[in-house]
């Protein structure tokens, strides 16, 4: 087994993105929210671009439109202007102020600002301040940050007990969200979402069109959150932050595993719920999950040894390892972008899980494509698992690109298929499956 950590001091072909556009992620699962950028112009273009095109929706992002001139003597003013004008024109019930390259290097005190003007103005509009400087992490760490600063700001643990359950989807499909929310339904568990981007980022075209998208997290929601009996983030790197708050500030048990794709990881997140509630999984999830073994076992002879390279967020990248490795498939080249952390550890400990050649595996940490791309070369594979620029290296080399994460620019409805949970593991077992059989026709 290789391990191959930051290779270059330069990227080609990064599939990675800034902490704003995760945080802008988080923004719009909350119900009437307004993300405003604190940055340049370019801050607030690319990130719409990049999720209107997978996404499929309008999305909305305000900018303070930094210039030189605030960045020599602050962008205060620029920001009590955007949001007096935010106010007065959308009138939201949450505006949340990200962070950029620029104004964390200028050092605009962002808490200070936002303080003086709800003062100078009396405004009463929830405001939260969210630290995401573009220049470290990637829009894992972004949409991480989000979510803690949302319950560290609005967390209110005055009410009762709520019996419900924290859920942290991170950055997966609205697609995803639902078949959570199926599993959860099906358990008879009331769900908290932090946050919910299953309707206000698929949402129904209807005139007269709402001034906010139906659905999302409402703030009374997100500041009920230390009252749940616990909270389960389905990505570790994108929900541990605030998981971890609430659970060393209120009490609320955390509870980890891997992202529910295929059927031990499903069985796990549904034993964490379990252990929460002490509700136990039913018939109906009993006959999912053995639909799901069924077709694994039907299409043993298909996915045997075939060999595969998986890349994009860390505990995407984790879950369909696994994945893969209950269809006995072979993971020969891993990569994410995103540096440090215990990535490479568990590969290792899924490849000895496994059983799997130790010797004959990849594991690229911070890397880009044209990393994983040298590695194929050296070693192929049938194919790669990834987000759609792994085309690329699809086109040049001629293996199939099964798609998954974020972005997806060049496919439609993606963002309504799921992936978790032992129904969306099926959808994507017959894509994995017809994709071989599609490559092995003469």
């Amino acid at each position: 087994m290789v391990v191959i950590n930051r290779p270059k001091s330069v990227a080609i072909n990064a599939p990675r993105m800034c902490q704003p556009i995760g945080a802008i992620w988080a923004t719009l699962g909350i119900h009437g929210s307004v993300p405003l950028i604190h940055g340049s112009q370019g801050c607030s273009t690319y990130p719409r671009n990049l999720m209107t095109r997978h996404f499929r929706e309008p999305i909305e992002v305000a900018i303070t439109s930094l210039h030189e001139k605030a960045t020599i003597f602050g962008g205060a003013i620029n920001l009590k202007l955007a949001l007096s004008n935010i106010i007065a024109r959308q009138h939201p019930e949450l505006i949340t102020v990200i962070t950029t390259c620029l104004s964390e290097t200028t050092g605009d005190d962002i808490y200070g600002i936002i303080k003086a003007f709800k003062s100078e103005n009396n405004e009463h509009t929830k405001i939260v301040g969210i630290h995401t400087p573009s220049y470290v992490g990637t829009h894992v760490i972004g949409y991480d940050n989000a979510i803690k600063a949302l319950v560290t700001q609005l967390a209110d643990p005055k009410t009762a007990p709520n019996g419900k359950v924290n859920i942290i989807p991170g950055m997966v499909n609205p697609g995803d969200v639902l078949e959570i929310k199926h599993i959860l339904t099906e358990m008879g568990i009331p769900g908290l979402y932090l946050t919910d981007i299953s309707q206000t980022l698929n949402a129904p075209l209807r005139l007269p069109k709402p001034h906010f998208p139906r659905g999302g997290t409402t703030i009374q929601e997100i500041a009920d959150c230390p009252n749940s009996l616990g909270t389960i983030p389905l990505c570790k790197t994108e929900g541990q932050g605030a998981a971890n708050y609430l659970q060393e500030k209120y009490g609320v048990a955390a509870k980890f595993g891997d992202l529910p794709i295929g059927v031990e990881s499903t069985e796990t997140f549904i034993a964490n719920l379990t252990a929460l509630t002490g509700k136990n999984m039913p018939e109906s999830l009993i006959d999912e999950r053995d639909l799901l073994v069924d077709a694994i076992v039907d299409s043993s002879q298909i996915t045997f040894g075939t060999k595969v390279a998986v890349f994009g967020d860390p505990d995407i990248v984790q879950g369909i390892t696994r994945f893969v490795y209950e269809l006995g498939m072979q993971p020969i080249h891993v990569m994410t972008t995103l540096e440090g952390g215990q990535f490479a550890q568990n590969m290792q400990t899924l490849a000895t899980m496994y059983g799997a050649e130790a010797e004959k595996q990849n594991i690229i940490v911070g890397g880009d494509l044209y990393d994983l791309h040298q590695k194929i070369k050296e070693t192929r594979v049938d194919l790669i698992i990834g987000d759609s620029k792994g085309k690329y290296i699809s086109k040049d080399e001629g293996i199939p690109l099964i798609r998954v994460g974020f972005p997806q620019s060049d496919r439609f409805g993606y963002q309504r298929k799921s992936m978790v949970g032992f129904r969306g593991s099926l959808q994507l077992l017959d894509t994995l499956v017809n994709t071989i059989m599609d490559a092995k026709e003469p």
